[in-house]
Parts: structure tokens; C-alpha cells; sequence
């Protein structure tokens, strides 16, 4: 094993006996107790294809949410999924208004959402275990506050509270990477600076595993993809990144594959992980390990090899389990590449 560690953003793809593959927040084809069985045998799955690809840090996938979002919300309160309203959202990037999932109640935190998957999880792996969770700025930008009409900083900052007693408790459960997803920070990146960052510390307050923060440009769906083909500003991590070097946080996960972004922009985070995405998720196409082995080559251009962990761009649930399965043994081969060059 060498320096060069490698992991997966979160999610995989779902098997087609659990939900329609390929797509975000399909539906379950089972419920109740069967439902449950299927999660579990996803999970395992899940695990297996990780380990067998070669991967240092594992996670189970995202195997029991419909949507990296949806999955721990719906445990806080009502939520209603299923008549939207319609919402700017994501800074109207990729459409005017987005459908928003109505809060219908006060959220509130009575026990841990995901503590029995991580305990599933830790019982059949000896690698490290990461748990991802929705970050408070990008569900406040995600639900429309049908309770209390709040600001999207009060919301998230009521949300943040109720997410550090979940970080917390997975934490003191043996969760060895708590990664909080905020995709929205290089959306917003004024309130990034005004208050969302200090939110996120207060998500991670007492939080004793490594702290992650995962900030990308979007899953490769065909709406990200088409703005991703006419966007020419890829600035946003010149006002994040920095402000992240200052904090708490230990691990940031950053999007390069299928990005124009210049990793310059890294320099400012000396002593910190980063996960820099190499590998494209937006593609069926599956990278050669050389192809992996040049892009974190030239991440270490950056990042020290002690610091860098290899990583996807972001969560591959809309890829087919073949080219999610061939992209994760491309991820650790072309590490393991570059880790025997440095003479692991």
C-alpha cells in the first residue's frame, strides 16, 4: 500500500432488483421487510465490488436512499416528495425552477438515521468506512420551508444542529470518514463565505472521525452535462477552497476530471486530504489505469502523495454497474501506478 489512497464520492449504482437503474430517486420495487433484505444485499454488493476493485476507504454506496438527499431528511420530519412546489434553486443554474420537496413540519432528531447501515457496513469489511450526509446549505437550497418561511441560512442552520447529533453519534460508532456533501458551495460562493461555511463547522462540532467535505459540479446527468459543456467559469473553488483551509475540516473532495478547473487552486490546502476527482462520472466510457495515473500525477503537481486520495468526481448512481464496476478498478489501478513509482 502506498501513500496514494483511493475511495469513491458515495454513491453507486442501484442493482435492477432494487430500483430502475440509472435513474435519480427511482422508486423501490419492494417494501417493508423485503425492501429491507434488498438494501442489505445492495450494501453487501456494494462492499464487495469496492474491495474487489481495490479501494482503500469504502462506503455502502448510498444502497438505502433514493437520493443522497432524500435517504436522512424523510427520517427528520414530514416531507412531501411526492407534490413538489416549485423552487430557484442551485442559482437557477441548470433550469429557472426546480421541484422542491415541501417541509411540512419542524424537523426534529430522536436517533440516529444511519447507524444501523454503518454497523451493517463495519460487520463485513476491514477497510475503513466513510458515511455521507447531506450538507445543511444544499437541503436548505433543496426543500421548500412550508412550516416556517425561513431564509435558507435559518433553515440550515436549524438543519445543522440536527445533523451534528447524527455525525456525532455515527462518529462515536466507529465511522472512520463523516463527509458531508455541498455541492452548493461552488454555487454560492458569497453565502459560502457569509455563513455557510460556518454552518458546516457547526455540523461537525464534537465530530472526532475525519471530516469531509464533498464539493462538485453535479452527478453526470444530462442536464449537468449540457451546462457543463457551455460553462466557461470555473472559479468557484478560488473562493471556497481557501476559506475551507482555515477550518476544521480535514478531507475536501473536489471535482478535476470533467472540470475546467485550473488545480493551482489547490496549493492553499497544505496539510489538509484532498480527494481529487479523477475520474469522470458524466461517461460510460471507462478511463485506462494510465489515463487515472496522469491526472494524479498531475494533482501531486499540488498536493503532497501523503495528502491526495484518489477519488470520483462525484457519485456514479446514474452509470450502469459495468462502467461504475470498471471505473472503481481503473481509480485503484492507476494509484496503485503511481504508488509504485514512488516505490510502495
Amino acid at each position: 500500500m502506498g501513500p496514494i489512497k483511493t475511495t469513491i464520492v458515495g454513491s453507486l449504482p442501484k442493482p435492477e432488483w432494487l430500483s430502475v437503474p440509472g435513474q435519480l430517486r427511482a422508486p423501490w420495487r419492494s417494501e417493508g421487510s423485503a425492501l429491507k433484505q434488498a438494501q442489505d444485499d445492495a450494501v453487501a454488493l456494494s462492499l464487495s465490488v469496492q474491495e474487489q476493485a481495490g479501494l482503500n476507504i469504502v462506503c455502502d454506496g448510498e444502497q438505502r436512499r433514493r437520493h443522497y438527499i432524500w435517504g436522512f431528511i424523510e427520517h427528520l420530519g414530514s416531507v412531501d416528495f411526492e407534490n413538489p412546489t416549485k423552487k430557484k434553486s442551485r442559482g437557477q443554474r441548470y433550469s429557472q425552477e426546480t421541484p422542491a420537496p415541501r417541509v411540512l413540519d419542524e424537523w426534529t432528531w430522536t436517533k440516529p438515521v444511519l447507524l444501523d447501515g454503518l454497523r451493517f457496513a463495519k460487520a463485513r469489511t476491514d477497510r475503513q468506512v466513510k458515511v455521507t450526509l447531506p450538507g445543511p446549505m444544499t437541503v436548505a437550497d433543496s426543500v421548500f420551508d412550508e412550516v416556517g418561511g425561513r431564509s435558507d441560512a435559518d433553515f440550515a442552520a436549524v438543519y445543522a444542529d440536527l445533523l451534528n447529533k447524527e455525525a456525532r453519534a455515527l462518529s462515536e460508532a466507529g465511522a472512520d470518514v463523516i463527509q458531508i456533501d455541498e455541492p452548493c458551495f461552488n454555487i454560492y460562493t458569497d453565502e459560502v463565505k457569509d455563513w455557510g461555511l460556518e454552518i458546516l463547522e457547526r455540523a461537525f462540532d464534537g465530530v472526532t472521525a475525519k471530516r469531509a467535505v464533498h464539493i462538485c459540479y453535479g452527478y453526470g446527468t444530462e442536464v449537468v452535462l449540457n451546462w457543463k459543456k457551455v460553462n466557461d467559469d470555473w472559479s468557484h473553488y478560488n473562493a471556497t477552497l481557501p476559506l475551507i483551509a482555515e477550518s476544521s475540516i480535514d478531507q475536501i473532495s473536489i471535482e478535476t476530471a470533467a472540470s475546467g478547473v485550473d488545480l493551482s487552486v489547490l496549493d492553499c490546502l497544505a496539510g489538509k486530504d484532498v480527494m481529487v476527482g479523477v475520474i469522470d462520472v458524466g461517461t460510460e466510457e471507462v478511463e485506462s489505469a494510465q489515463v487515472v495515473a496522469d491526472r494524479i500525477r498531475h494533482a501531486m503537481e499540488h498536493v503532497a502523495a501523503e495528502h491526495l486520495i484518489a477519488c470520483t468526481d462525484c457519485g456514479m448512481v446514474p452509470r450502469s454497474r459495468r462502467a461504475a464496476e470498471g471505473k472503481m478498478r481503473a481509480l485503484a489501478d492507476g494509484a496503485a501506478l503511481v504508488n509504485r513509482e514512488l516505490g510502495a
